[in-house]
């Protein structure tokens, strides 16, 4: 593997690293309505189980309410159970057509829950890009064994590497503070 390569291969997992804490940080409620709450819900209809954006429409009516228009009106009552039998801690009031979920205002204790659980996503997306690290630091020196690459050039990459790593580790710390923030906040 060349020098370029493993870089290269750090920076893309690094990146899918924080894709993937920013798509968990999404469904952590605020005190605010927002359409990535029920992202995650997936309703059985149909036969099978399908994400709640393939059979209908969320939008944001007001700052604490979301609004969900089925393509399907047919399909109304399997979101509703679907809702309910979540962990979303909301009841669906529909009208035959549309649902509408109310966000409840956040206690103080439950938003010190929801830090918690910003702080653990946050630990485990520095993991993952420690592990990133670790590979291609691997990766580095087994190309170094094989002749592929100097010493050098090997040490030049893990310093790469290791720059990388402050980086996605301070990227993920800021999406988890900004995210702390608008739960304290709500």
């Amino acid at each position: 593997m060349s020098a370029d390569n493993i870089t290269t291969e750090a920076e893309d997992r690094m990146e899918k690293a924080i894709e993937h804490l920013k798509n968990n940080l999404s469904g952590i409620r605020t005190g605010r309505a927002n359409p990535g709450l029920v992202d995650s819900l997936r309703v059985e209809v149909y036969g099978s189980l399908q994400p709640i954006k393939q059979i209908a429409s969320v939008s944001v009516p007001e700052p604490t309410q979301l609004l969900i228009r089925p393509y399907d009106t047919g399909a109304i009552k399997d979101i509703e159970k679907a809702i309910v039998a979540s962990d979303l801690g909301m009841a669906p009031q529909s009208d035959g057509r549309v649902i509408r979920l109310n966000v409840p205002a956040l206690s103080t204790e439950v938003r010190k829950k929801l830090v918690a659980r910003i702080k653990e996503l946050s630990e485990e997306a520095k993991v993952s890009i420690r592990n990133v690290r670790r590979d291609c630091n691997k990766s580095a020196e087994t190309a170094e064994k094989n002749k592929e690459i100097g010493e050098d050039i090997r040490d030049d990459i893990k310093n790469e590497i290791q720059e990388l790593t402050k980086k996605f580790e301070e990227k993920v710390t800021e999406l988890a503070k900004t995210r702390e923030n608008e739960v304290m906040e709500g």
